[in-house]
């Protein structure tokens, strides 16, 4: 699964780099907005924790990204290795 964080929405209060057990979550004093960290799994503590809801979980099977790489692998065969 991915983090993805609503730029719009977050606004800079940081709590959950405080929240993130693992440090991962950078805040960028550029913008006044966190950034993306990498890829947990399950529950974040990071989207559990902020308080606009500016963090979302989002599930890989629920991207299909299975399918996505199925069809980049089908894509990338060569026609003749293919027929």
């Amino acid at each position: 699964g991915a983090k993805m964080v609503f730029e719009d929405t977050c606004v800079g209060c940081k709590v959950c780099t405080i929240a993130c057990p693992f440090g991962t979550i950078n805040y960028n004093q550029d913008t006044g907005k966190v950034q993306k960290c990498d890829l947990c799994e399950g529950n974040p503590a990071c989207a559990s924790a902020c308080p606009t809801g500016a963090i979302t979980y989002v599930d890989a099977d629920w991207t299909g990204i299975d399918k996505m790489r199925a069809w980049a692998a089908k894509a990338n065969t060569p026609a003749s290795a293919a027929a």
